[in-house]
């Protein structure tokens, strides 16, 4: 039981519950606390953004340089590129699909929220992309200078962000979210568009299925290996993923399923397995994109622009390489790209929040699987180019 009250599902999905109770009973005058409750804590949130971005990419772009390669190489940009071609097919459904879901534009009949009783503004230390451009400068800078100074002080810098995100930013979400899923109860907004939550987990899922059947065919025509001698090795990797909802806590078992495979070259399985469970994370940030995409069009009315969309997915494949392998860590280390390029509110970000790290299960074993179709594909390319085993690689440290 107490292993169960610790898991951040559960309690997103009990603040929701809790939320969405007490938005039906409130009376304005506690409503009135709620919001203002809700105010502070995205405040909150939000000034923490600029400080993830740097304490994720910057140290990434340092730890990348002092382990430079050309298998390494070979194997972000291929991470990379999965990651984004993901997001461009969830784009592509997204605009092809949610126009025609039972999404309810119209907001005739809701309650409107009482004012926020005191306001207490927190700014931001710099703008989101600042702190994006910062830290790829500062991090490349460092990597160049070989400016051993910089990079320990960037990797202490990351493990006080991670603290501040995992014993302030984590345990208030469950009550940031209870106070935004309250508000919406209130207001009469859930009852609008509980259908299409439905429709979008299903849809994500299923798009998840087709993105690893086409990692896995590629995987298999490219490398001239049967891909089913990796992937039907990989379930024990998947419920686990789908258990923990994070990438880290599953490597364990994801390396012991690689290393069954008969395909599979060992050095390249002890070498790709870790890195792409940190860099690849091509199931996150499809879900991530469709659901953004869906919150936009229920809250907002309508779905963001192409242009909006094609710079979001560019730039969600380079926060995801740089995000780390926790629960909800795509959606922690992207706030800055949804609050940023798709101008989304304090109430957008907040349902992003909760469907994205209730979902996100699924989103988690998606990579951890794509890894293996990764991995694969460096197999192909180490034979291709003649490259003896073990020789000449480096060990990952991200």
């Amino acid at each position: 039981m107490k292993k169960l009250l610790n898991s951040l599902p559960f309690r997103l999905l009990l603040g929701i519950v809790v939320g969405v109770l007490l938005g039906q009973v409130f009376p304005l005058g506690a409503m009135k606390v709620v919001v203002t409750l809700q105010y502070i804590m995205g405040q909150l949130i939000t000034f923490c953004v600029p400080l993830i971005v740097i304490g994720f990419i910057a140290p990434s772009i340092t730890r990348l340089g002092k382990n430079a390669s050309r298998l390494l190489g070979v194997a972000i940009v291929i991470a990379y590129t999965s990651s984004v071609c993901a997001a461009f097919m969830s784009t592509g459904a997204g605009y092809a699909l949610i126009p025609h879901l039972s999404i309810d534009t119209e907001v005739a009949g809701l309650r409107e929220l009482p004012e926020v009783v005191f306001e207490l503004n927190i700014p931001q230390i710099m703008s989101v992309m600042s702190a994006l451009v910062l830290s790829v400068l500062v991090g490349l800078a460092a990597t160049w200078t070989n400016s051993k100074l910089t990079c320990d002080l960037l990797g202490e810098f990351q493990n006080i962000v991670l603290s501040v995100v995992s014993k302030i930013i984590i345990p208030i979400l469950p009550f940031y979210i209870a106070a935004t899923f309250c508000n919406l109860s209130y207001e009469g907004m859930i009852t609008h568009q509980l259908p299409a939550f439905v429709q979008i987990i299903l849809i994500v899922m299923a798009g998840h299925y087709i993105w690893l059947a086409v990692l896995y065919l590629l995987a298999g025509a490219y490398s001239g290996k049967n891909p089913w001698e990796v992937l039907r090795h990989y379930g024990p990797a998947y419920l686990t993923a789908v258990g923990t909802m994070s990438s880290a806590a599953t490597l364990a078992v994801a390396l012991d399923c690689a290393r069954k495979s008969k395909v599979l070259r060992k050095d390249m399985v002890s070498f790709g397995i870790p890195l792409f469970a940190n860099i690849h994370l091509c199931g996150s940030v499809l879900t991530e994109v469709f659901f953004c995409m869906t919150i936009s069009k229920i809250l907002y009315g309508e779905l963001p622009g192409v242009g909006t969309m094609i710079l979001f997915c560019v730039l969600l494949g380079i926060f995801a390489i740089g995000a780390p392998g926790v629960p909800g860590g795509t959606v922690m280390a992207s706030l800055g790209l949804i609050t940023g390029v798709l101008m989304f509110d304090d109430a957008g970000t907040a349902l992003m929040l909760a469907i994205f790290a209730l979902q996100d299960s699924f989103g988690t074993a998606c990579n951890i699987t794509g890894d293996g179709a990764l991995t694969l594909m460096l197999t192909g390319y180490v034979k291709k180019h003649h490259i003896q085993e073990n020789g000449n690689l480096e060990s990952p440290i991200l």
